[in-house]
């Protein structure tokens, strides 16, 4: 007969079984007796926690009844204080490996009996069992950390059990009940016979054909549980399993959230996923919107895998891989292995896409274009390459989100531009030749801007590395302003004859900006360009030109930026806490 997951008794070493106090002795022996054998049962328990074992408070409620009130409250007590020992002593590897995770195989659960452990990630604890009273193989997942599960991952888990259970599809693991036996939460589900995807890819990459069906199946399960509101949020090889025909299984919806609710079971900043499959607003959340495309994005990275044998990206560590997801695009798959088809690559990268607005709008469209792969059919990702090519030139990096400290400034500085063009072109209107009032005004003027923008810049906040190129990026500019002065002065020029590389120095700023922060700020970089012509062939009004042009340049992205600030939700209350789940 197998032991019961709860079947430890402990008995205090060296004392009979509890029977009422004789009277022969005083109350304060009794008392003395009393938390003596309510401190070795406490610290029985734990000893079984601590050493993998199943400690089972309500069984020692029953055999100890009149030390049953005492033992509920203090071992709450008991649990937080091996937790915060085990977190303090022990890295996250040692904790989701140790041994006290695991219960004692075989052994009975309510109406099931675990038979072996199949697996387990990030949070769950996966257990072939067999259902007693109807007598059928099951699959059991309950939390890993078990009495120490934390309140996030009862949430998570929970999340996990009720989004599951309302889907009902041939290519998602159904679930039959979700129940909590002795205050462990546990729910059953189709026992799947066969390996995981992720197994099968171990082996090499798989047919065109064959990547493209299982990946059409799995689309379209996943299309299923968007149009029940589910989105998954962490689609991967490992969270595919195949049955013994082949067929693919859309399991593990441990990170899912409703499409239509703001809030989740993970705050806001939070970064969620496996970063190897992860979407860029995945890795970013902060700036974009996660939604049905970003399960897209991820089916994408399955095909990538299952077509190539390989993620689209590999990283040392999943900073680095956040940050390539973000910036750095994938190898395109037919480098890595010429026999895939064209079709099929272009059905790859068009899910791979960086903009949300560019990929496939919901994972219908992408199993309909891989059923016409499979059919022979024309695939529509061969449409629209050339928006893609214009999206992608201007699309924003993940540094563009510094930007938002900016905004307001920027504002600011473009009507402290204004001033000084206008002011500059009143004294020219006025036929002033002091080359010293000019200099002062574009020097000792916007010198003292600067300080002032520097200063108010760090009021807002922590300045990161890529500000501080950005400072330097303006300070060589206004260098460069500077020594027009000098410099016109040892060519024997009018003071103003090299006005318009005013222009040039201004675009070359937003020419770098572009690359670090924005593709949309070319358009500010033509536009100072052109303007630099235009104060060339109309001297008179140059200045003009510039003050209105730059002040333009600067405003607009303020403004834009600005709001997004106002508009972020974690504004007041920002964590830069990332939480990833590395098993892939």
């Amino acid at each position: 007969m197998s032991p019961s997951l709860d079947s430890a008794n402990p008995q205090p070493e060296g004392h009979p079984p509890d029977r009422p106090s004789s009277g022969r002795f005083s109350s304060a022996v009794d008392e003395d007796e009393r938390e003596h054998r309510l401190a070795v049962l406490l610290s029985s328990l734990a000893d079984q926690v601590s050493q993998g074992k199943w400690a089972d408070l309500e069984e020692q409620c029953r055999i100890h009844p009149d030390l049953a009130t005492d033992l509920r409250e203090l071992w709450g007590t008991v649990l937080m204080t091996d937790a915060a020992g085990l977190a303090r002593h022990s890295s996250p590897a040692e904790l989701q490996n140790s041994s006290w995770y695991a219960p004692p195989l075989p052994t009975k659960f309510g109406d099931y009996e675990l038979l072996e452990e199949l697996g387990r990630g990030g949070m769950g604890i996966v257990f072939r069992a067999t259902q007693i009273s109807l007598g059928r193989e099951v699959a059991i997942k309950m939390i890993l950390r078990g009495g120490l599960a934390s309140e996030m991952e009862l949430r998570r888990f929970l999340t996990e059990a009720s989004a599951t259970a309302r889907l009902q599809h041939p290519h998602i693991v159904p679930v039959y009940e979700v129940g909590d036996f002795e205050g462990r939460p546990y729910f059953s589900m189709q026992l799947i016979q066969g390996r995981t995807l992720a197994d099968l890819l171990l082996e090499g990459p798989l047919p065109d054909r064959t990547a493209a069906l299982l990946v059409m199946r799995a689309a379209e399960a996943i299309d299923h549980a968007h149009r029940q509101g589910i989105l998954h949020r962490d689609l991967k090889p490992s969270n595919i399993l195949l049955d013994e025909q082949g067929q693919p299984h859309v399991t593990d919806f441990g990170l899912a959230k409703k499409i239509s609710d703001e809030t989740n079971v993970t705050r806001s900043g939070m970064v969620v996923g496996t970063p190897a499959y992860m979407s860029p607003e995945q890795a970013s959340p902060s700036r974009m919107a996660v939604g049905p495309a970003s399960d897209v994005y991820s089916l994408g990275c399955v095909l990538y895998h299952a077509l190539t044998g390989q993620p689209p990206l590999v990283a040392d560590s999943p900073v680095e891989m956040m940050m390539m997801v973000l910036e750095q695009e994938p190898v395109p798959p037919r480098l890595i292995r010429p026999s895939i088809d064209r079709d099929l690559e272009m059905i790859v990268i068009r899910c791979l896409q960086k903009p949300i607005d560019l990929r496939y709008e919901s994972a219908a469209e992408l199993a309909a274009d891989l059923r016409a792969f499979l059919n022979d059919e024309q695939v529509a990702a061969r449409s629209g390459r050339f928006a893609q090519v214009v999206a992608r030139l201007f699309r924003e990096t993940h540094h563009a989100s510094v930007l938002e400290n900016w905004g307001l400034l920027w504002m600011w500085h473009s009507l402290v531009l204004l001033v000084v063009c206008g002011a500059t072109w009143i004294l020219e209107y006025q036929l002033v030749s002091r080359r010293l009032a000019y200099a002062s005004l574009w020097t000792v003027g916007l010198g003292a801007w600067a300080v002032v923008f520097w200063f108010l810049r760090r009021r807002l906040g922590p300045v990161t590395f890529v500000e501080r190129q950005v400072a330097h990026l303006w300070a060589a500019s206004m260098l460069g302003i500077g020594l027009l002065f000098p410099l016109e002065w040892w060519l024997g020029l009018q003071p103003l004859t090299l006005s318009p590389l005013l222009g040039v120095f201004a675009a070359m700023v937003f020419l770098v900006k572009a690359g670090m922060f924005s593709g949309a700020f070319y358009v500010q970089a033509g536009a100072l360009i052109l303007t630099s012509a235009a104060m060339a062939l109309w001297p008179r009004h140059a200045h003009l030109f510039f003050g209105i042009v730059s002040a333009g340049c600067f405003f607009f992205p303020g403004l834009k930026y600005y709001r997004r600030r106002l508009d972020r939700p974690d504004r007041d209350d920002e964590n830069n806490d990332t939480h990833f789940r590395h098993d892939q």
